[in-house]
């Protein structure tokens, strides 16, 4: 290492079966009146309600927003902001997927800080007041939202994902619960299962990369191999699930620690143009990402070669191509669709893929990338994962000139 590094994560996680019953012993030691930021779904299926209870049996008093019906953006933050502080809350818990965390973390902020969520981004404006005490109680196994210092939250004003990164929106609790996972039908135990996988692969290879989220992704992307696609076939399977929220929380704490690199740059415009899931939209472009940044990035793909088939693959070469095939291999059994398959219009995503290239460049992410793409090398890589084939090798986007 050239330079020292900083790692962080909450200062308590709550991981394992029955975890969620530990809501309302950590709530109370750091407030009185909880505001639960959750979404339609998880209200229906009860785990609201089974949440204040334990809040209840704790002393806490509870009020719930559930107004998280998509991607977060900026409108939900204002509503359940205003929520938090019209009922006097002290505390912020989030109770859903990385949206519903990611809308927790803006509101946890902006209780004890002023303006606007957007004034935070790209380090304008620190954060210089305590944050309200956030609880983050995922319910996929994705993200990993519930363990890093990120929020992206969509400007619904220029439709721009706004990547948010300061130490002080790292929840305080992360309660990982493999039991609230089981909901989570096929495509989202598989979109956010690569999601995850996205994370330690980027955190791995990123610029930023450092020994000690090394250790969180290599072991992430081993509970992944192993495990997500049986949690695909067998949604009931509770080992499964069990390893799986336990590797999106490393993987989380990994690229939180590391950085994202081109990946997410170039996924975020497409959730906030189309209004494609966070998780689908990195599935989506993953392969073809590490197609274009395979040669600058071959030592550390070969590692993850090697987890998908550990022995048998004598060099470094061979282990990198492996790792490539191997994920498009994973997003095809999967049945992950490319853009196209999406229903996106293609003289729609046509017309904004200047805007596109612009808003991934902007965000800093794929700064961190091993191979650093041009503008024009980012129009050209989205024209190919628009219909990419997961099935065979995609053309390779060359440098202009």
């Amino acid at each position: 290492m050239k330079h020292y590094a900083v790692f962080q994560m909450p200062e308590t996680i709550n991981y394992g079966r029955r975890a969620f019953q530990t809501i309302g012993k950590e709530a109370s030691l750091r407030g009185r009146r909880a505001l639960v930021i959750s979404d339609p779904v998880m209200d229906k299926l009860g785990y609201v309600n089974e949440g204040r209870k334990y809040l209840t049996e704790s002393n806490m008093e509870s009020v719930v927003y559930s107004g998280v019906e998509s991607e977060p953006t900026d409108v939900y933050v204002t509503e359940a902001l205003q929520l938090f502080r019209t009922k006097q809350c002290d505390v912020v818990i989030s109770l859903g997927g990385g949206s519903c965390i990611d809308t927790a973390k803006a509101v946890a902020v902006l209780a004890s800080n002023e303006g606007y969520i957007g004034d935070y981004r790209g380090g304008k404006k620190t954060v210089n007041v305590k944050p309200a005490p956030h609880l983050a109680v995922p319910t996929t196994a994705g993200t990993g939202s519930e363990a890093t210092d990120v929020t992206v939250i969509t400007n619904t004003t220029d439709d721009v994902k706004m990547m948010i990164k300061q130490p002080a929106f790292m929840p305080d609790v992360a309660i990982v619960d493999p039991a609230l996972t089981l909901s989570s039908p096929k495509h989202v135990t598989a979109a956010t299962g690569i999601d995850a996988l996205s994370h330690a692969i980027e955190a791995y290879v990123s610029k930023k990369s450092h020994p000690m989220a090394d250790s969180m992704a290599l072991s992430a992307m081993n509970l992944i191999v192993q495990h997500l696609k049986t949690a695909y076939r067998e949604g009931d399977n509770l080992d499964a699930r069990e390893a799986m929220s336990l590797a999106a929380m490393q993987a989380g704490i990994a690229f939180s620690n590391a950085s994202v690199c081109l990946v997410h740059g170039m996924s975020r415009p497409i959730g906030a143009l189309f209004h494609v899931p966070h998780g689908y939209s990195n599935a989506m472009l993953l392969p073809a990402v590490l197609e274009f940044s395979r040669k600058e990035a071959v030592d550390r793909l070969a590692d993850v070669g090697r987890i998908f088939s550990p022995g048998g693959l004598s060099s470094n070469e061979q282990a990198a191509d492996h790792a490539v095939s191997s994920v498009k291999e994973l997003c095809r059994e999967l049945h992950i669709p490319n853009l196209k398959e999406w229903g996106i219009d293609k003289q729609e995503f046509e017309s904004v893929i200047s805007k596109m290239s612009a808003d991934a460049w902007d965000s800093g992410s794929p700064a961190s990338n091993p191979r650093v793409p041009t503008l024009y090398e980012m129009e050209e890589l989205y024209r190919v994962c628009y219909d990419y084939d997961f099935s065979q090798m995609s053309p390779v986007v060359r440098n202009r000139g």
